[in-house]
């Protein structure tokens, strides 16, 4: 995109979209500039001139001098029909949806392909850590293994205050939200589909597999208790809900799952809204990125780097899914869990290959055993709220 300056026009500003305005107000080397902002309520009052805002989406997607659309609404399906028409409108594209983009893959890759212009979004992953950048360039030719970690801030904020200051699920939930980690309706953040929104893209970038959000078995931490807390701090442990994606045996897996995670561990010491993200592979070994993953303007730093690429013709080339060895989707894999229930009539434990630890009580019973990735996503039982899971390191 050979311009001097380029015109933005951004669709959404809510704590994103104000993010992004005060890092880009606050950096001057980046020739860009919000011609003009979409927003639904034209009576809200908000912290810029009036003069920037329009209701009508046309007056960015049929305005010809404006070079790049930002996407950054809550409405997934909106959001869709804005990226597609803005590329179909050879008009490049940067989006902050992971929802969005997560379930509509195959034809936004088609899209790009099909108008020749570039759809970058890497604040859709990771915030602030350029992850997906790093597995288009640095890791396009090596053999990648897993990418595993914490791109989940809201919830690994939670877990903080629970393991190092003793505060309730709810109390640390409520400071989430009022910090703007968390959603109103934190929904898509405790119970861990917002992370795997995340791992389905990094799948992509990763593996060149495409795999739809509904394939990935995922499940929270809003069935966390006391006992679950009193279980992993006697052994040493902390909490962490991880998301992971594996290649093993010519196939791949994923899955987000709480974890217990040991103080060796990496991602131990990954605390607050900060995300943490493993890369394991064949050349390299282990290789660790941190930064923030959850606020304004740190998710808002990432969009300002994508729209900063722009200005030097760059796009994602999917070479993954160029090369001939992509591997299979799977939920074919084994893990070691805890899993902790009230009664025996609420779990199914035949479907284990083997328990190592059993424990009962009047109030609590646990097991700690071998179980199928299939098993967990096909069970009923894990939808009871005195039922948990945990994966053992």
């Amino acid at each position: 995109m050979e311009k001097k300056i380029i015109n933005l026009g951004i669709f959404g500003f809510g704590v994103v979209g104000q993010g992004l305005y005060e890092v880009l107000n606050r950096t001057k080397g980046i020739n860009a500039r919000i011609k003009k902002i979409c927003i639904k309520d034209p009576n809200k009052s908000r912290p810029i001139d009036q003069s920037y805002f329009t209701t009508n989406a046309d007056d960015i997607l049929e305005d010809p001098t404006i070079d790049v659309v930002v996407e950054l609404i809550n409405d997934t399906q909106a959001a869709f029909e804005i990226v597609s028409k803005a590329l179909r409108n050879g008009k490049a594209v940067v989006s902050a949806s992971k929802r969005m983009i997560a379930e509509n893959l195959p034809s936004l890759y088609q899209l790009q392909v099909e108008n020749k212009v570039p759809f970058l979004y890497e604040a859709s992953s990771c915030a602030s850590i350029p992850i997906i950048r790093n597995l288009e360039e640095y890791y396009d030719n090596d053999l990648l293994n897993a990418v595993e970690g914490i791109c989940n801030g809201s919830t690994n904020y939670i877990l903080t205050k629970i393991f190092e200051e003793n505060w309730s699920f709810d109390v640390a939930l409520k400071e989430a939200q009022d910090k703007g980690f968390a959603e109103t309706d934190p929904t898509l953040d405790i119970e861990g589909f917002d992370p795997k929104f995340k791992i389905v893209i990094l799948l992509l970038h990763a593996f060149g597999t495409f795999v739809k959000p509904e394939e990935v078995f995922n499940f929270g931490i809003s069935h966390l208790n006391d006992f679950d807390i009193q279980f992993a701090k006697q052994r040493g442990c902390t909490i962490k809900l991880i998301a992971n994606c594996r290649r093993q045996n010519g196939n791949v897996n994923a899955y987000v799952l709480p974890h217990l995670v040991k103080e060796h561990n990496l991602l131990f010491d990954v605390y607050n809204e900060y995300n943490g993200i493993l890369l394991e592979s064949a050349f390299t070994d282990k290789q660790f990125f941190v930064g923030k993953g959850a606020g304004g303007t740190a998710t808002g730093s990432a969009v300002l780097s994508d729209i900063s690429a722009l200005l030097y013709n760059y796009r994602y080339e999917y070479k993954k899914i160029k090369q001939s060895n992509s591997p299979t989707f799977t939920n074919d894999v084994r893990l070691k869990v805890y899993l902790r229930y009230k009664s025996p009539e609420q779990v199914d434990l035949t479907g284990f290959y083997n328990i190592t630890e059993k424990y009962e009580s009047p109030n609590y019973r646990y097991v700690v055993g071998t179980i199928n990735l299939e098993k967990l996503k096909e069970s009923k039982w894990l939808e009871s709220k005195d039922v948990n899971l945990l994966v053992l390191e």
